[in-house]
């Protein structure tokens, strides 16, 4: 994979003046690009942005999309039409990361708004959220807001404390255990506690896919509720490890490129003989099932009232036959899911919402999942609980960068690995003993340069925030040796 792109790389040429702010050296940083015009029209509008009607927020997320994926960051073999054009009518985040490299701890960090060094769940396990844990679904449902969600869950059994009920969350429907969710033809679901049974896929047949459900559910609850504040979360399992895709889907694709490696199958995964085909039908599925949501909500006239967010949970993986060096779905990043080189947590982020959002802009600014809590909480006038380690993104998403509050570091934890990011240096531990890398982001956003030697005061304060970042979780101990999802 490369291993730097100029064209994405935050630097001096990508910071034209009245553009971007930018503090660098071991600060926050603060980066974003807008158009001057629009940007004051926003400012405008955004004075009387607190007398509007609560917005209607839907946050969709890809299972294991590399940041290189969309055609929008850089893509060349996969067709995203639709995803692109949703960065070209709202902003594109080149920045964003999420929670942890891996799907339980990714999710817990963005229903909680607290990093990895202080969320509950810091690995793939069996255990729930508790019942003290606060979520955003909680805090926007309390000040009226309709709350649904598809796809793979992943937080707590039905029965436990971290339910989508106990969260939250009113309308269900889908996997409940991230286990559960390594196919994409399951012979059952479970929608709003109860097990639904979908007999075509008995007996090893493969006829109802997955996502298809999800999407039916999903225009379902956006008609249903309309013409009330709605919060809706799309957890779609796409391009998730099993490498599996409808034929009418995988026509485009079939005999595009040669297939050197098929699949043979392997634990819940299915035997593939045309992987490479397979996985780029499936983010064109993805990517035309969010087109289709965007046309509903045009349809509707819910667009202009409507914040609809797009990322992934983490980096690409090569299990299930998926082969993400063949589509550079890093792009420049290193490494893949389950580390936290920037390969593994770095994601796509898009933000569109008409009238709010400029339209073709780009923010540079360092954000992540724990950001979301706060976001979703201010645009809907929720409480923010005190001791989050996110903040609002509604001065950049809004054209008021100048008001956006910046935080001092960003952390992730996947035992035994630790990182630590401030402005654009990145400490990379790979366990507790282990000598620290360094990395400035600005200049080498591949990690190809290790400069712990040649800075070592950077060095010697960025291991200390990986120390003082976090609290100990007797469950997750940074020893324990971390599990695949």
């Amino acid at each position: 994979m490369r291993r730097g792109d100029a064209r994405l790389r935050p630097g001096k040429e990508d910071c034209p003046a009245g553009e971007v702010r930018s503090i660098v050296a071991v600060q926050p940083m603060r980066f974003f690009r807008f158009p001057l015009v629009a940007g004051c029209v926003l400012a405008l509008a955004t004075g009387a942005f607190s007398q509007a009607p609560k917005p209607n927020i839907i946050y969709l997320l890809a299972d294991d999309l590399g940041y290189g994926d969309l055609g929008s960051y850089g893509q060349k073999l996969i067709r995203t039409p639709r995803l692109d054009r949703m960065a070209q009518e709202g902003m594109r985040f080149t920045q964003h990361y999420a929670g942890a490299p891996s799907c339980q701890p990714s999710r817990t960090v963005l229903m909680t708004g607290l990093h990895g060094g202080h969320t509950p769940i810091r690995a793939n396990s069996k255990l729930p959220l508790r019942a003290a844990d606060r979520t955003f679904p909680s805090a926007l449902k309390e000040v009226g807001y309709a709350t649904g969600a598809v796809g793979k869950w992943g937080l707590g059994d039905l029965d436990s404390t971290g339910s989508p009920s106990a969260k939250g969350i009113d309308e269900f429907f889908g996997f409940i255990d991230q286990g559960h969710a390594h196919t994409h033809y399951p012979d059952y679901l479970w929608k709003n506690g109860r097990r639904v049974e979908i007999p075509e896929n008995t007996g090893g047949r493969r006829a109802v896919y997955s996502q298809d459900l999800f999407m039916r559910e999903t225009f379902d609850f956006v008609r249903r509720h309309k013409n009330e504040p709605f919060f809706f979360f799309g957890a779609f399992t796409l391009p998730h490890a099993e490498v599996a895709v409808p034929d009418d889907s995988l026509a485009e694709y079939r005999g595009k490129w040669p297939e050197p490696r098929p699949f043979p199958g392997a634990k819940t995964y299915s035997a593939q003989k045309e992987p490479r085909a397979a996985r780029a039908a499936m983010i064109t599925r993805l990517d035309r099932d969010i087109g289709r949501l965007l046309d509903l909500l045009d349809e509707l006239t819910l667009s202009a009232n409507t914040l609809v967010i797009f990322a992934s949970d983490n980096g690409p993986i090569t299990a299930g036959g998926q082969d993400p060096e063949f589509f550079d779905s890093n792009g420049p990043l290193r490494d893949l899911k389950f580390t936290l080189y920037e390969g593994g947590i770095r994601v796509p982020f898009i933000a569109r919402w008409p009238g709010h959002i400029a339209r073709g802009s780009e923010s540079l600014l360092v954000s992540d999942f724990a950001d979301m809590f706060p976001t979703f909480a201010t645009l809907a006038g929720a409480n923010i609980p005190a001791g989050l380690d996110g903040v609002s993104l509604v001065p950049t998403l809004t054209g008021q960068p100048t008001k956006q509050v910046l935080r001092d570091h960003f952390y992730w934890e996947a035992a035994p690995q630790q990182a630590v990011r401030r402005g654009n240096w990145k400490a990379f531990r790979a366990a507790p003993g282990r000598p620290v890398e360094l990395y400035n982001l600005a200049t080498d956003i591949g990690e190809t340069q290790n400069l712990s030697s040649a800075e070592p005061a950077v060095a010697a304060v960025l291991e200390k925030l990986l120390t003082t970042a976090r609290t100990d979780a007797p469950e997750f101990p940074l020893n324990r040796k971390a599990k695949g999802d």
